[in-house]
């Protein structure tokens, strides 16, 4: 085996380059990017995706659910692909990194080894999983989570998005519901990218997160079924109020998270009123909660509590129906330690500053973790802020995560000999 040059970096401007570009599918007048799961602006990043890995030499493939596979060849290759990568798509007001800058500089490691003249031993292989981030279709990270047998895939092409289309119907829409069985694409182990979306590495001046471990997540889809009636002839003691309801559960939902803590949050994230009028008593709310940890325990508490609230609430609310369901429970994530060490010392012999941390949001990597060893690499976002239009990043703080990226997947990829 070969070193690899410790001094080998990716071109900064040629990826700073491709998000700009790429930012301009779904680009928004503030600056940041619509490009929901399975709709035409995806489709187009698609496209570009597909284009700019063919013209880097490797061969794609999707699957069934529209999950891409960019194949960069090994010497070897009876040796499994080490996989790299992330996701396309964004949150109906997102920004330019989410999920993609992980993707693209997977996409920018393959053209500097193009560059360089490396050849690996293992092969390569860049992923877009499709519908990580859960706006258009739940669960989030649905794409990763069937390819890790958390569901069928039968289940995930029979989602419904809010306009009652399925998955299935939307990937034939754009031309992405692939031949391959998911699956079929095989990896020795997985790495991606990603801003952090929290405000901890910028608040310490560092520069990468090596992360360690991943919040487990509870969604739940609920609804409460009341009555509507005139607001100014119905007395308070004969309402049956949906939304009076749904404040309670709101509440609630901060309480518990604010009791288990530190190590707990919980978010009430959307709702809607079935026909609201201002002089009509909401009779049917829709909404959805969600809460997070990164440890088993709490979570489960978490879960429980709340399931308790709920029945009291309905307990003193007996002319009111709740109906609470859990539409998906992801554990806590534990990265791989070999993987982590891989990151730690690519981090460190590039010169970086860094620290160990826990995601708070969930990623394709967590789910990919429970079939094979995987870990993830953090670079600072300004003011923490993401699933916004405001999120940002430096073309500096991008480099050095793809560099970190570069020399990570060499590590576990091994470099040819030479010819």
């Amino acid at each position: 085996m070969t070193d690899t040059p410790s001094n080998l970096q990716i071109q900064s401007d040629r990826l700073w380059g491709a998000i700009l570009e790429t930012a301009e599918i779904g680009g928004t007048p503030k600056g940041g990017v619509r490009r929901l799961t399975l709709s035409e602006e995806d489709r187009i990043v698609r496209d570009w995706f597909r284009k700019a890995c063919e013209d880097a030499g490797c061969t794609v493939t999707v699957d069934a659910l529209g999950n891409m596979f960019a194949l960069r060849p090994g010497r070897d290759p009876s040796k499994a692909a080490i996989g790299l990568g992330s996701h396309l798509d964004t949150q109906p007001t997102g920004g330019k990194f989410d999920g993609i800058l992980g993707t693209l500089a997977a996409l920018e490691v393959l053209r500097t080894l193009n560059d360089a003249g490396i050849e690996t031993d293992a092969p390569l292989c860049v992923a877009n999983w499709t519908n990580e981030e859960g706006s258009r279709y739940a669960p989030a990270m649905m794409g990763s989570a069937a390819y890790a047998g958390d569901f069928t895939v039968e289940n995930i092409l029979a989602r419904r998005d809010g306009e009652g289309i399925t998955v299935g119907e939307a990937l034939k829409t754009i031309g992405y519901d692939g031949p391959d069985a998911v699956g079929t694409q095989k990896f020795g182990a997985f790495v991606e990218l990603h801003i952090e979306q929290g405000p901890l590495l910028e608040a310490e001046a560092k520069t990468i997160g090596v992360v360690e471990h991943g919040q487990g997540i509870i969604w739940y889809d609920g609804r409460i079924t009341g009555f509507e009636s005139h607001a100014g002839t119905t007395p308070m003691p004969l309402r049956r109020d949906a939304l009076a309801t749904f404040s309670e559960i709101v509440l609630a939902v901060e309480r518990i998270a604010r009791e288990l803590g530190p190590n707990a949050v919980g978010t009430v994230g959307e709702v809607t009123i079935a026909n609201p009028s201002r002089n009509v008593i909401p009779g049917e709310v829709s909404f959805t909660c969600e809460f997070r940890s990164s440890d088993s325990d709490t979570l489960k508490a978490l879960g429980e509590t709340f399931a308790a609230a709920v029945k009291d609430i309905g307990s003193h609310r007996p002319r009111v129906e709740i109906d609470l369901e859990i539409v998906w429970r992801k554990e806590p994530t534990h990265f791989d330690p070999k993987i982590i060490s891989a990151v730690r010392e690519a981090t460190e012999a590039l010169g970086y500053s860094n620290r160990p941390m826990v995601s708070g949001a969930g990623h394709d990597a967590c789910n990919l973790n429970q079939i094979m060893p995987a870990a993830m690499i953090f670079v600072p976002c300004k003011d923490g802020v993401s699933h916004n239009e405001l999120e940002d990043a430096t073309q500096a703080d991008c480099a050095a995560g793809a560099n970190v990226l570069l020399h990570t997947v060499l590590a576990l990829a091994g470099v040819a000999k030479a010819a």
